[in-house]
C-alpha cells in the first residue's frame, strides 16, 4: 500500500510563492511518474504539471514560466514550486503518482493541499 502525504499549501498574497510537497510512503517499487492537478471549470481536475519517470516535465499553459516541478528520488518526494501566484491559482492541489511499465495502472492520489491567493 502506498500513501501520499501533501504539504506546503497556505495563504499568500498575489505575487507570492509556495512550494508544495508530496511524499510517498509505503512499498514503492518499480517506476512512477508524478503529476499535480487542481480543479478547473468544466473539468474534474486539470493537469498543472507533470514529471515522467525519465525526468521530462510538462506544464499547463496557465502556469508555464511560474511553476517548476521537481523530484527527490531518495526522499520519494515530488515538489511543485509556484511563483508569482495569482488569485486564479487558488485551488486544492492534488498530487498523483502513476505507474509505468509493469506498474501501469497503479495510480495513487494525495489528499490535497489548499492554496489560497488573495490580497
Amino acid at each position: 500500500q502506498v500513501q501520499l502525504v501533501e504539504s506546503g499549501g497556505g495563504s499568500v498574497q498575489p505575487g507570492g510563492s509556495l512550494r508544495l510537497s508530496c511524499a510517498a510512503s509505503g512499498r514503492i517499487f518499480g517506476t512512477y511518474g508524478q503529476e499535480w492537478y487542481r480543479p478547473a471549470p468544466g473539468k474534474q481536475r486539470e493537469l498543472v504539471a507533470g514529471i515522467t519517470n525519465y525526468g521530462s516535465t510538462n506544464y499547463a499553459d496557465s502556469v508555464k514560466g511560474r511553476a517548476t516541478i521537481s523530484r527527490d528520488n531518495a526522499k520519494n518526494t515530488v515538489y511543485l514550486q509556484m511563483n508569482n501566484l495569482k488569485p486564479e491559482d487558488t485551488a486544492v492541489y492534488y498530487c498523483k503518482y502513476y505507474g509505468v511499465g509493469s506498474k501501469r495502472g497503479d495510480d495513487y492520489w494525495g489528499q490535497g493541499t489548499q492554496v489560497t491567493v488573495s490580497s
